[in-house]
């Protein structure tokens, strides 16, 4: 079933939270550093007080921001998988829609969750058009996890299209939700099923 994963809640929350208490980066490069300052506009978003009594300016503030980090159609296309290439346009336009939208719902409500996390970025590889930055989340209580952005380049800007949370991708995640629904029924049934979960 969609969206019910242990995996893909701690995978949000570990996503979202980069940045709320951002400590200096050692292991920045220019890939960490540009993400660095998206995650840095989310910050200034949660700390706003004017907008803290406007929470659905607030939320549409953070969905943009959003927007900034992550590639959400290139999300949807490797999620898809094989898919992707047997949907029509129609479809492939409808699909990435929904799911940004199911996304950004889960994005605005863990990031609004959390309180006093850090992040630190251990390190980038490159490897010509895409890159991975390493980065390490520490709760309060001193836990680490280990969240990997694996990010292409857009123009002069890089832009996520997949995180892997302790091994575990997001794109493949929802590409096994995804495979197994589309194998019931089709594309068209997939649809649907984000459909429901929007309204």
């Amino acid at each position: 079933m969609i969206l019910t994963s242990i995996r893909r809640a701690l995978v949000f929350s570990s996503i979202f939270a980069l940045g709320l208490a951002a400590v200096p980066d050692a292991g920045a490069g220019p890939v960490g550093d540009q993400l660095r300052s998206r995650l840095d506009r989310v910050v200034g978003i949660l700390e706003d007080r004017s907008l803290k009594t406007r929470p659905e300016v607030r939320r549409t503030e953070l969905r943009g921001a959003a927007t900034e980090i992550f590639d959400f159609t290139e999300i949807t296309r490797r999620s898809l998988g094989r898919h992707w290439s047997a949907a029509t346009p129609a479809e492939r336009e409808e699909l990435v829609l929904l799911f940004t939208a199911l996304l950004e719902r889960s994005y605005v409500g863990r990031v609004e969750q959390f309180n006093g996390e850090r992040i630190t970025i251990a390190g980038e590889s490159l490897d010509g058009e895409l890159a991975t930055v390493r980065t390490r989340l520490v709760s309060k209580g001193g836990v680490e996890t280990a969240v990997d952005y694996r990010l292409h380049r857009v123009g002069d800007r890089w832009m996520a299209y997949d995180v892997s949370v302790e091994g575990v991708s997001l794109v493949a995640n929802y590409r096994a939700q995804f495979n197994k629904i589309i194998q019931a029924s089709s594309a068209q049934g997939l649809v649907q099923r984000l459909r429901a979960k929007q309204e």
